[in-house]
Protein backbone atom coordinates (compact mmCIF):
# COMPACT_ATOMS: atom_id res chain seq x y z
CA UNK A 1 0.00 0.00 0.00
CA UNK A 2 1.49 3.57 -0.92
CA UNK A 3 0.61 6.40 1.18
CA UNK A 4 -2.54 8.96 0.47
CA UNK A 5 -1.17 11.79 -1.11
CA UNK A 6 -1.69 13.89 2.34
CA UNK A 7 1.80 12.57 3.36
CA UNK A 8 3.77 14.15 -0.06
CA UNK A 9 6.13 13.31 -1.75
CA UNK A 10 10.18 12.89 -0.21
CA UNK A 11 11.56 16.75 -0.29
CA UNK A 12 15.31 17.27 -0.71
CA UNK A 13 17.14 18.30 2.40
CA UNK A 14 18.24 21.78 2.47
CA UNK A 15 21.73 21.93 2.65
CA UNK A 16 21.34 25.03 5.35
CA UNK A 17 18.82 23.77 7.21
CA UNK A 18 19.35 24.55 10.97
CA UNK A 19 20.78 22.41 13.85
CA UNK A 20 18.26 19.92 15.82
CA UNK A 21 19.86 21.76 18.97
CA UNK A 22 18.31 25.19 17.57
CA UNK A 23 15.29 23.97 16.58
CA UNK A 24 14.15 22.73 19.59
CA UNK A 25 15.75 25.49 21.48
CA UNK A 26 13.42 28.10 19.08
CA UNK A 27 10.08 25.50 19.48
CA UNK A 28 10.26 26.30 23.07
CA UNK A 29 11.39 22.51 23.45
CA UNK A 30 14.48 22.53 25.39
CA UNK A 31 16.28 24.91 27.43
CA UNK A 32 19.77 26.22 27.00
CA UNK A 33 21.56 24.62 29.94
CA UNK A 34 20.13 21.25 28.93
CA UNK A 35 21.10 21.63 25.81
CA UNK A 36 24.84 22.26 26.89
CA UNK A 37 24.58 19.57 29.53
CA UNK A 38 23.60 17.24 26.88
CA UNK A 39 25.84 18.58 24.07
CA UNK A 40 28.71 17.81 26.51
CA UNK A 41 27.09 14.32 27.56
CA UNK A 42 27.40 13.68 23.98
CA UNK A 43 31.31 14.87 23.50
CA UNK A 44 32.09 12.37 26.30
CA UNK A 45 30.02 9.78 25.37
CA UNK A 46 29.48 9.66 21.86
CA UNK A 47 25.79 9.04 19.99
CA UNK A 48 23.17 11.18 17.89
CA UNK A 49 22.55 14.11 19.80
CA UNK A 50 18.49 13.28 19.52
CA UNK A 51 18.44 9.90 20.99
CA UNK A 52 20.82 11.22 23.51
CA UNK A 53 18.04 14.11 24.28
CA UNK A 54 15.60 11.27 24.38
CA UNK A 55 17.26 8.89 27.09
CA UNK A 56 17.72 11.55 29.31
CA UNK A 57 14.40 12.42 29.19
CA UNK A 58 15.13 16.11 28.28
CA UNK A 59 12.70 16.41 24.97
CA UNK A 60 9.92 13.88 24.11
CA UNK A 61 10.37 11.50 21.41
CA UNK A 62 7.57 13.14 19.40
CA UNK A 63 9.27 16.36 19.80
CA UNK A 64 12.54 15.51 18.41
CA UNK A 65 11.37 13.23 15.42
CA UNK A 66 8.63 16.14 14.79
CA UNK A 67 11.93 18.09 14.59
CA UNK A 68 14.14 15.50 12.52
CA UNK A 69 11.36 15.32 10.02
CA UNK A 70 11.31 18.72 9.38
CA UNK A 71 14.77 19.32 9.24
CA UNK A 72 15.25 16.56 6.43
CA UNK A 73 11.70 17.64 4.91
CA UNK A 74 10.47 14.09 5.03
CA UNK A 75 6.94 13.00 6.41
CA UNK A 76 6.65 11.77 10.17
CA UNK A 77 4.44 9.07 10.25
CA UNK A 78 2.62 7.98 12.98
CA UNK A 79 0.98 4.91 14.21
CA UNK A 80 -2.57 5.55 13.23
CA UNK A 81 -1.10 5.39 9.40
CA UNK A 82 0.19 1.92 10.07
CA UNK A 83 -1.25 -0.95 7.98
CA UNK A 84 -4.14 -2.17 10.02
CA UNK A 85 -2.89 -5.76 8.50
CA UNK A 86 0.56 -7.68 8.39
CA UNK A 87 1.82 -6.05 4.97
CA UNK A 88 3.42 -9.37 2.75
CA UNK A 89 7.69 -8.93 3.28
CA UNK A 90 8.51 -12.05 1.36
CA UNK A 91 11.22 -10.24 -0.14
CA UNK A 92 12.78 -8.76 2.87
CA UNK A 93 14.43 -10.69 5.78
CA UNK A 94 12.12 -10.57 9.39
CA UNK A 95 15.50 -10.22 10.93
CA UNK A 96 16.65 -7.07 8.45
CA UNK A 97 13.41 -5.34 9.81
CA UNK A 98 13.92 -5.50 13.45
CA UNK A 99 17.94 -4.76 12.99
CA UNK A 100 16.90 -1.80 10.85
CA UNK A 101 13.73 -0.72 12.62
CA UNK A 102 12.34 -0.65 9.37
CA UNK A 103 8.80 -0.82 9.12
CA UNK A 104 6.40 -1.31 5.72
CA UNK A 105 4.05 -0.03 5.00
CA UNK A 106 2.85 -1.71 1.97
CA UNK A 107 3.27 -4.92 0.69
CA UNK A 108 6.55 -5.98 -0.75
CA UNK A 109 5.82 -9.44 -2.29
CA UNK A 110 5.24 -7.93 -5.39
CA UNK A 111 8.13 -8.07 -8.24
CA UNK A 112 6.62 -4.56 -9.69
CA UNK A 113 5.73 -2.92 -6.78
CA UNK A 114 8.02 -0.70 -4.31
CA UNK A 115 6.28 -0.10 -0.98
CA UNK A 116 6.86 2.38 1.27
CA UNK A 117 8.52 2.45 4.53
CA UNK A 118 8.83 4.20 8.38
CA UNK A 119 12.20 4.05 9.90
CA UNK A 120 14.13 6.27 12.71
CA UNK A 121 16.60 7.11 10.29
CA UNK A 122 15.47 7.60 7.03
CA UNK A 123 18.90 9.03 5.50
CA UNK A 124 21.17 6.15 6.43
CA UNK A 125 23.20 5.36 3.50
CA UNK A 126 23.85 1.36 4.38
CA UNK A 127 19.51 0.80 5.14
CA UNK A 128 19.21 2.63 1.31
CA UNK A 129 21.68 0.96 -0.08
CA UNK A 130 20.23 -2.38 1.28
CA UNK A 131 16.90 -1.44 -0.48
CA UNK A 132 18.07 -0.65 -3.69
CA UNK A 133 19.65 -4.21 -3.41
CA UNK A 134 16.38 -5.43 -3.06
CA UNK A 135 13.87 -3.38 -5.27
CA UNK A 136 16.42 -1.53 -7.45
CA UNK A 137 15.34 1.08 -6.85
CA UNK A 138 15.27 3.02 -3.02
CA UNK A 139 11.99 3.46 -2.06
CA UNK A 140 10.26 6.47 -0.48
CA UNK A 141 11.71 6.04 3.59
CA UNK A 142 10.01 8.39 6.39
CA UNK A 143 10.35 9.02 9.48
CA UNK A 144 8.59 7.29 12.20
CA UNK A 145 9.11 7.34 16.17
CA UNK A 146 11.31 4.46 17.54
CA UNK A 147 9.10 3.03 19.73
CA UNK A 148 5.50 3.11 17.65
CA UNK A 149 7.85 1.35 14.85
CA UNK A 150 8.85 -1.33 17.57
CA UNK A 151 6.18 -1.75 18.77
CA UNK A 152 4.29 -2.62 15.31
CA UNK A 153 7.18 -4.61 14.77
CA UNK A 154 7.10 -6.86 17.74
CA UNK A 155 3.56 -7.03 17.17
CA UNK A 156 4.08 -8.37 13.51
CA UNK A 157 6.99 -10.37 13.92
CA UNK A 158 7.68 -11.33 17.16
CA UNK A 159 4.09 -12.53 18.68
CA UNK A 160 4.27 -15.96 18.14
CA UNK A 161 2.08 -17.40 20.99
CA UNK A 162 -0.74 -16.09 22.96
CA UNK A 163 1.68 -15.93 26.91
CA UNK A 164 4.51 -13.88 24.75
CA UNK A 165 1.98 -11.61 23.11
CA UNK A 166 1.05 -10.79 26.53
CA UNK A 167 5.08 -10.10 27.72
CA UNK A 168 5.43 -7.91 24.46
CA UNK A 169 1.86 -5.80 25.24
CA UNK A 170 3.27 -5.62 29.34
CA UNK A 171 6.82 -4.74 27.86
CA UNK A 172 5.17 -2.01 25.72
CA UNK A 173 2.67 -1.04 28.12
CA UNK A 174 5.99 -0.30 30.39
CA UNK A 175 7.70 1.89 27.82
CA UNK A 176 4.75 3.89 27.47
CA UNK A 177 4.71 4.93 30.85
CA UNK A 178 8.46 5.21 31.47
CA UNK A 179 7.99 7.88 28.05
CA UNK A 180 5.12 9.00 29.92
CA UNK A 181 7.07 9.92 32.96
CA UNK A 182 10.00 11.65 30.01
CA UNK A 183 7.09 13.76 28.65
CA UNK A 184 5.91 14.66 32.34
CA UNK A 185 9.67 15.58 33.35
CA UNK A 186 9.99 17.71 30.30
CA UNK A 187 6.43 19.65 31.02
CA UNK A 188 7.22 23.39 32.37
CA UNK A 189 5.31 22.45 35.78
CA UNK A 190 7.40 20.15 36.73
CA UNK A 191 10.58 22.04 35.53
CA UNK A 192 9.40 25.06 37.82
CA UNK A 193 8.34 23.02 40.82
CA UNK A 194 11.87 21.36 41.06
CA UNK A 195 13.35 24.48 40.50
CA UNK A 196 11.35 25.69 43.08
CA UNK A 197 12.68 22.67 45.72
CA UNK A 198 16.01 23.83 45.03
CA UNK A 199 15.72 27.06 45.53
CA UNK A 200 14.29 27.48 48.86
CA UNK A 201 17.02 24.46 50.03
CA UNK A 202 19.69 27.04 48.67
CA UNK A 203 18.36 30.05 50.10
CA UNK A 204 17.72 28.12 53.57
CA UNK A 205 21.10 26.39 53.36
CA UNK A 206 20.37 23.45 53.37
CA UNK A 207 22.85 20.83 53.32
CA UNK A 208 20.72 18.07 51.82
CA UNK A 209 16.99 17.71 50.15
CA UNK A 210 15.09 14.66 50.89
CA UNK A 211 11.45 13.41 48.76
CA UNK A 212 10.19 10.89 50.45
CA UNK A 213 7.01 8.71 48.84
CA UNK A 214 4.05 7.68 51.55
CA UNK A 215 1.24 6.33 50.83
CA UNK A 216 -1.29 9.40 51.22
CA UNK A 217 1.18 12.07 49.63
CA UNK A 218 5.02 12.84 49.11
CA UNK A 219 6.73 14.97 51.54
CA UNK A 220 10.36 17.06 50.58
CA UNK A 221 12.21 18.22 53.94
CA UNK A 222 15.28 20.01 54.01
CA UNK A 223 18.08 19.49 56.34
CA UNK A 224 19.65 22.80 57.88
CA UNK A 225 22.17 22.90 60.93
CA UNK A 226 21.68 19.34 61.13
CA UNK A 227 17.73 19.09 61.86
CA UNK A 228 15.34 18.13 59.27
CA UNK A 229 12.49 20.63 58.26
CA UNK A 230 9.56 19.69 55.82
CA UNK A 231 8.94 22.71 53.13
CA UNK A 232 6.42 20.80 50.32
CA UNK A 233 3.82 18.30 49.94
CA UNK A 234 3.64 16.56 46.44
CA UNK A 235 0.53 14.83 45.20
CA UNK A 236 1.38 11.15 44.61
CA UNK A 237 0.13 11.26 40.93
CA UNK A 238 3.08 14.10 40.31
CA UNK A 239 5.61 12.44 42.65
CA UNK A 240 7.05 10.30 39.97
CA UNK A 241 7.78 12.98 37.41
CA UNK A 242 9.19 15.29 40.14
CA UNK A 243 11.73 12.28 41.03
CA UNK A 244 12.23 11.65 37.28
CA UNK A 245 13.06 15.14 36.62
CA UNK A 246 15.84 14.48 39.33
CA UNK A 247 17.01 11.36 37.66
CA UNK A 248 17.15 13.49 34.31
CA UNK A 249 19.54 16.03 35.87
CA UNK A 250 21.97 13.58 37.19
CA UNK A 251 22.38 11.28 34.18
CA UNK A 252 19.96 8.39 36.38
CA UNK A 253 17.85 5.81 34.46
CA UNK A 254 14.55 6.92 34.78
CA UNK A 255 13.46 3.32 33.86
CA UNK A 256 14.78 2.02 36.53
CA UNK A 257 13.04 2.23 40.03
CA UNK A 258 13.29 -1.43 41.59
CA UNK A 259 17.26 -1.06 42.13
CA UNK A 260 18.58 2.11 44.26
CA UNK A 261 20.66 4.33 42.04
CA UNK A 262 23.68 7.45 42.51
CA UNK A 263 24.37 9.88 40.58
CA UNK A 264 25.65 13.43 40.67
CA UNK A 265 24.83 16.73 39.07
CA UNK A 266 25.75 20.79 38.40
CA UNK A 267 23.33 23.26 39.68
CA UNK A 268 22.88 26.85 39.58
CA UNK A 269 20.52 28.23 41.80
CA UNK A 270 20.54 32.07 42.74
CA UNK A 271 24.09 32.71 41.08
CA UNK A 272 25.44 30.09 42.99
CA UNK A 273 27.28 27.25 41.64
CA UNK A 274 26.39 24.13 43.36
CA UNK A 275 27.37 20.10 43.08
CA UNK A 276 24.85 17.71 44.46
CA UNK A 277 25.20 14.42 44.63
CA UNK A 278 21.99 12.31 44.42
CA UNK A 279 21.22 9.24 45.87
CA UNK A 280 17.59 7.02 45.13
CA UNK A 281 16.15 4.34 47.08
CA UNK A 282 12.83 1.95 45.82
CA UNK A 283 10.54 2.15 49.45
CA UNK A 284 6.75 1.00 49.55
CA UNK A 285 4.99 3.25 48.23
CA UNK A 286 7.57 5.18 45.34
CA UNK A 287 11.30 6.29 45.41
CA UNK A 288 13.15 8.05 47.99
CA UNK A 289 15.75 10.66 46.94
CA UNK A 290 17.99 12.51 49.11
CA UNK A 291 20.02 15.13 47.54
CA UNK A 292 23.63 16.53 49.28
CA UNK A 293 24.05 19.85 48.29
CA UNK A 294 27.94 20.80 48.03
CA UNK A 295 28.41 24.53 46.75
CA UNK A 296 31.48 25.30 44.69
CA UNK A 297 32.78 27.89 47.22
CA UNK A 298 36.24 27.10 47.30
CA UNK A 299 37.29 30.09 50.26
CA UNK A 300 35.18 27.84 52.47
CA UNK A 301 37.73 25.43 52.00
CA UNK A 302 40.79 27.11 54.73
CA UNK A 303 41.63 26.21 57.99
CA UNK A 304 40.63 29.66 59.40
CA UNK A 305 37.00 29.12 58.46
CA UNK A 306 36.66 26.45 60.61
CA UNK A 307 37.01 27.71 64.13
CA UNK A 308 39.94 25.93 65.15
CA UNK A 309 41.55 27.43 68.41
CA UNK A 310 44.61 28.86 68.04
CA UNK A 311 46.82 25.77 69.92
CA UNK A 312 44.98 23.09 67.76
CA UNK A 313 45.21 25.02 64.31
CA UNK A 314 49.24 25.83 64.98
CA UNK A 315 49.73 21.86 65.93
CA UNK A 316 47.91 21.14 62.56
CA UNK A 317 49.68 23.05 60.55
CA UNK A 318 53.23 21.43 61.93
CA UNK A 319 51.32 18.01 61.08
CA UNK A 320 50.75 18.89 57.49
CA UNK A 321 54.49 20.24 57.39
CA UNK A 322 55.63 16.53 58.08
CA UNK A 323 56.32 14.62 54.68
CA UNK A 324 55.78 11.40 55.96
CA UNK A 325 53.14 9.95 57.84
CA UNK A 326 49.49 9.03 58.49
CA UNK A 327 46.94 11.95 59.43
CA UNK A 328 43.76 11.08 60.91
CA UNK A 329 40.16 12.68 60.83
CA UNK A 330 37.85 10.67 62.75
CA UNK A 331 34.38 11.24 63.77
CA UNK A 332 30.29 10.09 62.79
CA UNK A 333 28.73 10.81 59.82
CA UNK A 334 28.20 14.29 58.70
CA UNK A 335 30.51 15.64 61.04
CA UNK A 336 32.46 17.75 58.69
CA UNK A 337 35.45 14.99 57.97
CA UNK A 338 35.98 15.27 54.33
CA UNK A 339 35.50 19.44 54.50
CA UNK A 340 38.38 19.54 56.83
CA UNK A 341 40.42 17.40 54.81
CA UNK A 342 39.85 19.46 51.76
CA UNK A 343 40.81 22.50 53.86
CA UNK A 344 44.18 20.81 55.07
CA UNK A 345 44.66 19.55 51.33
CA UNK A 346 44.19 23.57 50.53
CA UNK A 347 46.99 24.55 52.89
CA UNK A 348 49.72 22.49 50.99
CA UNK A 349 51.69 23.72 48.09
CA UNK A 350 49.77 21.75 45.43
CA UNK A 351 51.89 23.00 42.57
CA UNK A 352 54.49 21.57 44.10
CA UNK A 353 53.61 18.45 45.51
CA UNK A 354 51.64 15.22 43.03
CA UNK A 355 48.80 14.73 45.34
CA UNK A 356 46.54 12.10 45.00
CA UNK A 357 42.74 11.42 46.35
CA UNK A 358 40.62 8.53 46.15
CA UNK A 359 36.90 9.15 47.17
CA UNK A 360 33.61 7.64 47.11
CA UNK A 361 32.31 9.66 45.75
CA UNK A 362 34.61 13.11 44.78
CA UNK A 363 32.54 15.89 47.08
CA UNK A 364 35.00 18.95 45.39
CA UNK A 365 36.63 18.98 42.85
CA UNK A 366 40.02 21.10 43.87
CA UNK A 367 42.84 22.36 41.57
CA UNK A 368 46.28 20.49 41.57
CA UNK A 369 44.42 17.12 42.85
CA UNK A 370 44.47 14.31 41.00
CA UNK A 371 40.47 12.36 42.38
CA UNK A 372 39.71 8.62 41.69
CA UNK A 373 36.21 7.76 42.04
CA UNK A 374 36.18 4.57 43.45
CA UNK A 375 33.70 1.76 41.54
CA UNK A 376 33.23 -1.83 43.23
CA UNK A 377 30.95 -2.42 40.30
CA UNK A 378 34.27 -2.68 38.06
CA UNK A 379 36.40 -3.72 40.88
CA UNK A 380 37.83 -0.21 41.27
CA UNK A 381 38.24 -0.80 45.50
CA UNK A 382 40.07 1.77 47.48
CA UNK A 383 42.61 -1.24 47.86
CA UNK A 384 43.22 -1.74 44.19
CA UNK A 385 43.50 2.36 43.67
CA UNK A 386 45.84 2.89 46.71
CA UNK A 387 48.02 0.10 45.03
CA UNK A 388 48.39 1.62 41.89
CA UNK A 389 48.81 5.07 43.43
CA UNK A 390 52.05 4.13 44.91
CA UNK A 391 53.48 3.92 41.00
CA UNK A 392 52.69 7.11 40.57
CA UNK A 393 55.07 8.96 42.16
CA UNK A 394 53.21 10.70 44.91
CA UNK A 395 53.76 13.38 47.52
CA UNK A 396 50.55 13.34 49.36
CA UNK A 397 47.55 10.39 49.28
CA UNK A 398 44.49 11.06 50.45
CA UNK A 399 41.91 8.11 51.41
CA UNK A 400 38.24 9.07 51.62
CA UNK A 401 37.87 6.89 54.13
CA UNK A 402 39.98 3.60 55.98
CA UNK A 403 37.20 0.67 55.81
CA UNK A 404 38.96 -2.48 56.21
CA UNK A 405 42.12 -3.63 57.33
CA UNK A 406 43.59 -3.79 53.74
CA UNK A 407 43.08 -0.47 52.95
CA UNK A 408 44.76 0.32 56.28
CA UNK A 409 47.64 -2.00 56.15
CA UNK A 410 48.55 -0.69 52.20
CA UNK A 411 48.31 3.33 54.12
CA UNK A 412 50.88 2.26 56.50
CA UNK A 413 52.93 0.72 53.78
CA UNK A 414 52.48 4.30 52.11
CA UNK A 415 53.25 6.47 55.18
CA UNK A 416 56.64 4.11 55.78
CA UNK A 417 57.76 4.53 52.16
CA UNK A 418 57.71 8.46 52.51
CA UNK A 419 54.60 9.77 51.62
CA UNK A 420 52.35 11.64 53.43
CA UNK A 421 48.60 9.64 54.47
CA UNK A 422 45.23 11.76 54.65
CA UNK A 423 42.18 9.96 55.63
CA UNK A 424 38.91 9.82 57.41
CA UNK A 425 38.07 6.96 60.10
CA UNK A 426 34.48 6.52 61.92
CA UNK A 427 35.35 6.27 65.51
CA UNK A 428 33.52 8.64 68.41
CA UNK A 429 37.20 10.01 69.61
CA UNK A 430 41.15 10.81 68.56
CA UNK A 431 41.96 7.71 70.83
CA UNK A 432 39.56 5.68 69.66
CA UNK A 433 41.04 5.72 65.85
CA UNK A 434 43.75 3.91 67.18
CA UNK A 435 42.20 1.36 69.00
CA UNK A 436 40.29 1.12 65.67
CA UNK A 437 43.09 0.16 63.95
CA UNK A 438 44.51 -2.16 66.23
CA UNK A 439 41.26 -4.09 65.72
CA UNK A 440 41.22 -4.32 62.13
CA UNK A 441 44.70 -5.82 62.40
CA UNK A 442 47.57 -3.27 62.30
CA UNK A 443 50.50 -4.14 64.44
CA UNK A 444 50.43 -1.48 67.45
CA UNK A 445 54.29 -0.98 66.48
CA UNK A 446 53.27 -0.28 63.15
CA UNK A 447 50.48 2.76 64.18
CA UNK A 448 53.56 4.24 66.31
CA UNK A 449 55.67 4.04 63.51
CA UNK A 450 53.46 5.57 60.96
CA UNK A 451 50.47 7.28 62.53
CA UNK A 452 51.64 11.27 63.27
CA UNK A 453 48.30 12.66 64.85
CA UNK A 454 44.59 11.89 65.01
CA UNK A 455 42.13 15.11 64.42
CA UNK A 456 38.37 14.08 66.22
CA UNK A 457 35.46 16.41 65.46
CA UNK A 458 31.90 16.86 65.54
CA UNK A 459 29.30 19.65 64.54
CA UNK A 460 27.75 21.57 67.23
CA UNK A 461 24.52 24.50 66.09
CA UNK A 462 26.26 28.21 66.25
CA UNK A 463 24.23 30.45 68.08
CA UNK A 464 21.83 33.23 66.23
CA UNK A 465 23.86 36.65 66.03
CA UNK A 466 20.38 38.36 65.84
CA UNK A 467 18.34 37.01 68.69
CA UNK A 468 21.15 35.58 71.25
CA UNK A 469 21.12 36.80 74.82
CA UNK A 470 23.76 36.69 77.92
CA UNK A 471 22.47 34.29 80.62
CA UNK A 472 21.96 35.68 84.41
CA UNK A 473 25.38 34.78 86.22
CA UNK A 474 23.97 32.20 88.29
CA UNK A 475 22.62 30.06 85.47
CA UNK A 476 26.31 31.05 83.64
CA UNK A 477 27.92 29.75 86.81
CA UNK A 478 25.37 26.13 86.29
CA UNK A 479 26.12 26.03 82.29
CA UNK A 480 30.24 26.80 83.26
CA UNK A 481 30.11 23.85 85.73
CA UNK A 482 28.44 20.93 83.41
CA UNK A 483 31.18 21.67 81.63
CA UNK A 484 33.80 21.03 84.25
CA UNK A 485 34.90 24.58 83.45
CA UNK A 486 35.16 27.35 86.09
CA UNK A 487 33.80 31.26 84.94
CA UNK A 488 36.33 33.40 85.46
CA UNK A 489 35.45 37.25 85.89
CA UNK A 490 33.77 39.13 82.95
CA UNK A 491 33.06 35.91 80.63
CA UNK A 492 29.72 35.35 79.72
CA UNK A 493 27.32 32.78 78.33
CA UNK A 494 24.93 33.04 75.70
CA UNK A 495 21.37 30.89 75.38
CA UNK A 496 19.30 30.49 72.41
CA UNK A 497 16.06 32.64 71.92
CA UNK A 498 14.79 32.49 68.37
CA UNK A 499 13.62 35.01 65.30
CA UNK A 500 12.62 34.91 61.91
CA UNK A 501 16.40 35.03 60.87
CA UNK A 502 16.74 31.64 62.87
CA UNK A 503 13.52 29.77 61.90
CA UNK A 504 12.43 30.49 65.70
CA UNK A 505 15.58 27.66 66.07
CA UNK A 506 17.93 30.10 68.25
CA UNK A 507 21.05 28.85 66.00
CA UNK A 508 22.11 29.80 62.60
CA UNK A 509 25.19 27.51 60.98
CA UNK A 510 27.15 25.29 62.04
CA UNK A 511 31.10 24.99 63.81
CA UNK A 512 33.06 22.05 64.74
CA UNK A 513 34.41 21.38 68.36
CA UNK A 514 37.98 19.22 67.59
CA UNK A 515 40.17 17.59 69.93
CA UNK A 516 44.04 16.83 68.28
CA UNK A 517 46.00 13.97 69.44
CA UNK A 518 49.70 14.02 68.60
CA UNK A 519 51.72 10.98 69.14
CA UNK A 520 54.04 11.99 71.09
CA UNK A 521 56.77 10.19 72.60
CA UNK A 522 54.90 9.28 75.77
CA UNK A 523 51.71 8.24 73.64
CA UNK A 524 53.30 6.08 71.47
CA UNK A 525 54.79 4.18 74.31
CA UNK A 526 51.35 3.81 75.72
CA UNK A 527 50.14 2.64 72.68
CA UNK A 528 52.91 -0.15 72.66
CA UNK A 529 52.35 -1.07 76.22
CA UNK A 530 48.52 -0.96 76.31
CA UNK A 531 47.60 -2.01 72.51
CA UNK A 532 43.77 -1.56 72.18
CA UNK A 533 42.98 -1.70 76.27
CA UNK A 534 43.97 2.58 75.83
CA UNK A 535 41.76 4.46 78.22
CA UNK A 536 40.31 8.22 77.42
CA UNK A 537 43.45 10.01 79.87
CA UNK A 538 45.74 8.37 78.05
CA UNK A 539 45.61 10.64 75.57
CA UNK A 540 48.01 14.00 74.63
CA UNK A 541 45.78 16.91 72.84
CA UNK A 542 46.75 20.11 71.76
CA UNK A 543 44.07 22.27 72.52
CA UNK A 544 42.05 19.85 74.57
CA UNK A 545 39.20 16.71 74.27
CA UNK A 546 36.08 17.84 72.83
CA UNK A 547 34.22 18.91 75.59
CA UNK A 548 37.04 21.74 76.37
CA UNK A 549 37.37 22.79 72.85
CA UNK A 550 33.60 23.31 73.34
CA UNK A 551 33.56 25.34 76.13
CA UNK A 552 36.26 27.27 75.01
CA UNK A 553 33.68 28.46 71.97
CA UNK A 554 30.57 28.54 74.88
CA UNK A 555 32.95 31.26 76.44
CA UNK A 556 33.11 33.14 73.35
CA UNK A 557 29.90 33.58 72.62
CA UNK A 558 29.25 31.07 69.33
CA UNK A 559 27.31 28.39 70.86
CA UNK A 560 25.82 26.92 73.72
CA UNK A 561 26.21 24.55 76.86
CA UNK A 562 23.66 22.29 75.31
CA UNK A 563 24.92 21.95 72.18
CA UNK A 564 28.66 21.30 73.33
CA UNK A 565 26.88 18.54 75.93
CA UNK A 566 24.94 16.63 73.20
CA UNK A 567 27.94 15.90 70.79
CA UNK A 568 30.63 15.48 72.77
CA UNK A 569 31.37 13.75 75.99
CA UNK A 570 33.88 14.12 78.56
CA UNK A 571 36.78 9.68 78.52
CA UNK A 572 34.44 8.86 75.43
Amino acid sequence: MKLSAEIGEVESVDIAAPRLGEMLLADQKLSRNDLERALEVQRSMGGRLGRLLISLGLVSEVDVYSALSRQAGLPLVRQDAFPKEKPETSRLNTSFLLANNLLPLGNAEDAESTPDFASVDPKSAALRDALRLVFGDVPRVFFGLESEISGQLNAWYVQESEPEGEAVADQFEASEFIEHLRDMASEAPIIQRVSHILSQAVAAQASDIHIETYEEKSVVRIRVDGELYPIDEIDNKDAPAVVSRIKILSQLDIAERRMPQDGRTKLRVHGKEMDSRVSTIPTMFGESVVMRLLEKNFDLLSLESLHFTPPTLKTMRQLLSVPHGIFLVTGPTGSGKSTTLYASMQELEGENLKILTVEDPVEYRLQWLNQVQVQPQIGLTFAKVLRSFLRQDPDVIMIGEMRDGETAEIAVQAALTGHLVMSTLHTNSALGAIVRLINMGVEPYLITASVIGVLAQRLVRKLCEECKAPLLPDQAQAAAASLGMAMEEGQVIYRSVGCSACRGTGYRGRLAVHELLVMSEDVKKVVLERGSSLGGGDGAYAGGNLLQDGATKVFKGLTTAEEVLRVARQND
